[in-house]
């Protein structure tokens, strides 16, 4: 039986983690977290969830929005579940609000490039340019994009499963795909190896060669029957060993699918598991971290030439630019002016935009920029098959219409009474002040004033004195104010506040920080976050602990201030329009997810927090963390330029 499957495309995509739905939760298997974490995939059991998108709200804080204790306990695939219905609720609301003048319709853009044809638009420098598209004056800052995507047609062979055993390189099953056919479906189980649950119990993984020009593109397609218990994950391997790419979870259901589009000529390898079995040597097939989830899948490989339709849109130094694509496609990507990929989105996350900001939500994917450089910039739409509809909007940043703008940073030290609900907490409640922690640091209240002032200093140089020294913009108007010298402003005009002090316990929300959105163009300018308090000052041995790193060769004081200084940066930075980047990379970022504490913490090479060879940690260019749905390079810094600058 042969069956004609149209091929789905993805640009380099490193790590996939969509929305789930289907069996019951699973137990925490016994992996590296930090392993886990820095390919994609969660380690928390996920939530029992069968069908699409729910709005029922996951346990735990919000994993986007805050700088976690244990990354590890994030059931990331039901937050991702509870995102895409909460997009789809904003977009509906969106869609149902009075339209503007009939002046500030969208602007159409037809793609030129023939239905079943590709080539003439899938690269920067061929893309399509959508004229009068812009923020300037006598420009439309709407564009509507109309498409299609024609990837090449190929037909999977239907195919006996691999013999055992097949799980690894050396072992794996050839396919003859990119050889004598184009794809293969076949019916196999895992668990049946000799290091499934009934032998070894290391894990069993079913591997499949396959060979692939550059520019090809691979699509693994995972359906297990109604009675299989299995929870799928995948695992795409080069020649040498090297993780291209992974998946877990394909929208609907726990089933996976996979699409990566391949640079070089090559042999790879595909690795079909159970959730959450890794292996930690590919060219071992009883290297597994121990069998987890096993059962019967009908698994689908097809490689082929995909489809990327490129639309080129100019923009001005610090346009906010928003798309989100309906349709065919499900993956939408932005590139810069190099031209770079500065995010690509696989997900609709839109709901952790303030309710004030004017970009688009909702469909398959959503993206959003803020242009560090005027000139041409380009929208890719791919990974997907037949007509798409691209929503493409560009705006100002707030502060741009003030004159002078001036956004105010309030760093609240005296504790206080908020409604926690902002955050996903109980409602209101109080927070202890700062001062009642420097007892677990080892230090007294005649030290507060020298603390406070080291977390100012730090503050002030990651979010005022770096920002000026990029040269980004020249109109930079930020100001940082304190409890201790200054009369509290929160609630006057373009104030935002984050509250240092309390606890978990207090607020009710199980996290060390997290700020109440992520707001590319800072749209929303009085906003809240909080620091809490109790985790970093619990005693050495947590890695979230200020104390593990604190010895007699410390100094307290300037130690616990830069500590405390980056995480109110990476709090300020989500409120003024970042998201995570990848915290186990070689590249410190001050908007690292939770999972590596001395980076945040700035401690040095020798693990003692302030000596000699404490770090600088800065906001600058990253990629994004790879369990939350982007791909590209952040740049962490401009955008926040942007945000508080005109």
């Amino acid at each position: 039986m042969r069956r004609t499957i149209a091929m789905v495309a993805a640009c380099l995509l490193a790590a996939v983690t969509l929305a789930p739905g289907g069996a019951s939760a699973r137990a925490k298997p016994d992996v590296d977290t930090k392993e886990a974490l820095a390919n994609g995939f969660q380690v928390a059991p996920k939530a029992a969830a069968k069908g699409k998108a729910t709005s029922a709200k996951p346990a735990g804080a919000n994993p986007y929005l805050a700088l976690l204790p244990d990354p590890g306990a994030a059931d990331l695939s039901g937050w991702d579940r509870y995102l895409a219905a909460k997009g789809k609720e904003r977009a509906k609301a969106r869609a149902t609000q009075p339209r503007a003048l009939a002046a500030a319709s969208p602007i159409v853009v037809d793609e030129d490039e023939p239905d079943g044809v590709r080539g003439s638009n899938d690269t920067p420098a061929t893309a399509q340019r959508a004229a009068g598209f812009g923020t300037n004056s006598g420009q439309n800052p709407k564009a509507r994009v109309l498409g299609r995507l024609s990837p090449e047609q190929v037909s999977a062979t239907e195919v006996e499963p691999n013999a055992e055993d097949d799980g690894s390189i050396p072992l794996a099953g050839e396919t003859g795909i990119g050889e004598t056919v184009d794809g293969i479906t076949t019916s196999a189980t895992v668990g049946d190896g000799p290091h499934g649950s009934g032998g070894s119990g290391s894990g069993d993984f079913d591997v499949y060669e396959l060979t692939a020009a550059a520019g090809e593109s691979v699509t693994v397609d995972i359906d297990t029957p109604a009675d299989s218990d299995l929870d799928s994950i995948l695992l795409l391997f080069d020649a040498e060993g090297e993780i291209l790419a992974t998946a877990d979870d394909d929208g609907v259901s726990f089933d996976s699918l996979m699409t990566y589009q391949f640079t070089e000529a090559g042999t790879y390898y595909v690795f079909v598991a159970g959730f959450l079995t890794l292996p930690d040597d590919p060219f071992d097939s009883g290297s597994g971290t121990g069998a987890q989830s096993e059962g019967a899948y009908g698994v689908t490989i097809l490689v082929g030439e995909a489809d990327v339709d490129f639309f080129a849109v100019k923009l001005r130094k610090g346009d906010v630019l928003g798309a989100s694509v309906t349709g065919g496609a499900t993956l939408l990507s932005v590139y810069d002016t190099v031209p770079r990929e500065v995010q690509g989105s696989t997900q609709d996350a839109s709901y952790i935009f303030p309710a004030s900001t004017p970009l688009p939500g909702g469909g398959n994917a959503v993206v959003d920029y803020v242009a560090e450089k005027a000139g041409w910039h380009y929208v890719a739409v791919t990974s997907g098959s037949g007509t798409y509809d691209v929503t493409v909007e560009a705006y100002r940043p707030t502060l741009e219409s003030e004159a002078p703008p001036v956004q105010t940073l309030f760093l609240d030290f005296d504790g206080a009474r908020l409604n926690t609900g902002i955050f996903g907490g109980p409602g209101v409640r109080t927070l202890s002040p700062f001062s009642a922690f420097l007892g677990r640091w080892g230090l007294t209240r005649a030290d507060e004033d020298a603390v406070i002032d080291a977390v100012l200093a730090t503050v002030e140089e990651n979010l005022k004195s770096d920002l000026v020294a990029s040269g980004l913009n020249g109109r930079f108007r930020i100001q940082i104010k304190n409890s201790r010298d200054h009369r509290d402003t929160f609630g006057q005009t373009n104030v935002s506040r984050i509250v240092v002090g309390g606890t978990i316990d207090e607020s009710g929300v199980p996290t060390i920080g997290i700020a109440q959105t992520i707001d590319p163009g800072n749209f929303e300018t009085e906003e809240t976050a909080l620091v809490l308090l109790d985790v970093l000052s619990d005693p050495a041995g947590d890695e979230a602990s200020l104390n593990t790193y604190i010895t007699p060769a410390s100094d307290k004081v300037a130690f616990v201030g830069r500590a405390l200084g980056n995480v109110i940066s990476h709090e300020a930075g989500h409120f003024f329009g970042d998201w995570h980047v990848d915290q186990f990379n070689d590249i410190p970022n001050l908007m690292d997810q939770g999972g590596n504490f001395p980076v945040m913490f700035a401690v040095g090479p020798d693990e003692v927090g302030g000596t000699g060879d404490d770090i600088d940690v800065d906001f600058g260019d990253d990629a994004f963390n790879p369990g939350e749905g982007f791909t590209g390079t952040e740049n962490t810094l401009g955008r926040i330029v942007f945000g508080v600058t005109s």
